[in-house]
């Protein structure tokens, strides 16, 4: 038996070449969609990996310190160091801001990382150039992804600061690079006000009965000194002992210190189920109306070639071809133009995968479900067609 979907292929090679490529270009845009989605996914468990933390403690009643702003004292670390289970406890502070170099910013999260020992979390936990930061002020490292370099000057508020290491792959829920420096200098940029600010409110305290009472200078003095100073971090990072239940001693911290605390299941919670999962809804809807032109595009092709072989069909008819057979024909065109057009997506969307600003992840499983999307759909396609070839009159074979 002839096959026809064979032969019509053979026969206009190139333009159902190309019309699978034109498929592959929406099959790899929507394979990029759910790629973008992986790698915001994989940013989220990315940051905390790189915190080296096992609990976070932050501000009683808030999700932070990355899903909502949170203030703790800053000599908080050390009542959390004293309970059973502790390891390790260091404070840090998280502020997204734009980072000049020279005439240029980039978009980065700005860590304030202790310096107090090597291995503390919070802290860059591998490098690959340069050195870790050894001096209370004025040195940074920098991920990769900012195009800084080492001995880079780059600017934090006013200040300078000199890049001394690079790091990769240290990236915020958002996929903004981080650059970590000491956290005296992170509590300046992120909490303390700009001198003009200071002078004025140090201008409305003096004038403020209440802090300048007569013979007592010292309580204005204090109240001024407080405003030049930065008492607050954003979480307390904490390591535990080996052995050690996480979530027993959270509710140790939890009851004695009067602190929010989340395990790190909890906190993956937070990113991924809270933070991101508004743009997890706009991306699966872009995901649907690209399935849906997909199959829209595959229904109009495989009924336009269907129509073009009219006849041919009715002569199938006229000696005796059953009408699976017609119809594995049908669908056996539809097919092939979705492999061509599945083909053609994977490959443009690997090639065009590393220049988005965003990481995507592109994994096999989502190949491999994508793969059976597209059957799915090219045969759900084809009905359309199936049933206008099944309905034509064998006489049209001998008509005029």
């Amino acid at each position: 038996m002839i096959n026809l979907a064979w032969r019509d292929i053979r026969h206009a090679w190139s333009k159902f070449l190309f019309t699978g490529a034109g498929l592959g270009l929406l099959i790899g845009a929507t394979m990029t969609m759910a790629g973008v989605y992986r790698g915001m996914v994989d940013d989220a468990k990315v940051l905390l990996d790189n915190s080296g933390s096992d609990l976070w403690v932050v501000q009683q009643g808030t999700l932070g310190p990355y899903a909502e702003p949170s203030s703790l004292y800053d000599d908080t670390w050390r009542s959390i160091r004293t309970v059973p289970g502790v390891e390790r406890a260091a404070n840090a502070t998280y502020l997204t801001m734009q980072v000049r170099k020279g005439n240029t910013d980039v978009r980065a999260m700005v860590v304030g990382t202790s310096t107090v020992s090597y291995g503390d979390p919070g802290q860059p936990g591998y490098l690959v150039a340069g050195r870790q930061i050894t001096r209370g002020h004025y040195e940074a490292v920098a991920d990769m992804a900012t195009r800084f370099s080492l001995g880079d000057s780059i600017q934090i508020r006013r200040k300078q600061y000199t890049v001394v290491g690079l790091t990769r792959r240290m990236v915020s829920s958002s996929g903004d690079p981080m650059v970590f420096i000491p956290l005296k200098d992170a509590q300046e940029a992120q909490f303390l006000k700009d001198n003009d600010a200071i002078l004025q409110q140090r201008r409305r305290t003096a004038l403020n009965p209440a802090f300048n009472p007569p013979g007592q200078p010292k309580l204005l003095d204090a109240v001024i000194s407080s405003q030049s100073t930065n008492p607050y971090v954003n979480a307390v990072l904490v390591q535990l002992k080996p052995g050690h239940n996480h979530g027993k001693v959270a509710d140790e911290i939890k009851r004695w210190k009067h602190l929010q605390v989340y395990t790190r299941a909890e906190m993956e919670q937070i990113l991924i189920g809270k933070l991101i999962a508004t743009s997890a809804r706009q991306i699966g809807m872009f995901m649907v109306i690209l399935m849906v032109v997909s199959a829209a595009i595959v229904a109009f092709i495989i009924y336009t070639l269907t129509m073009g072989k009219i006849r041919e069909i009715a002569v199938l008819k006229l000696i005796g071809t059953r009408n699976k057979t017609i119809v594995a024909m049908i669908l056996q065109q539809a097919l092939g133009l979705g492999l061509i057009g599945f083909i053609a997506g994977k490959l443009v969307a690997t090639l065009w995968a590393p220049i988005f600003p965003k990481y995507v992840l592109l994994e096999p499983g989502d190949a491999l479900r994508g793969l059976l999307a597209v059957i799915v759909i090219c045969s759900l396609s084809s009905i359309i067609a199936i049933r206008a070839a099944l309905k034509v009159d064998p006489a049209e074979a001998i008509g005029g």
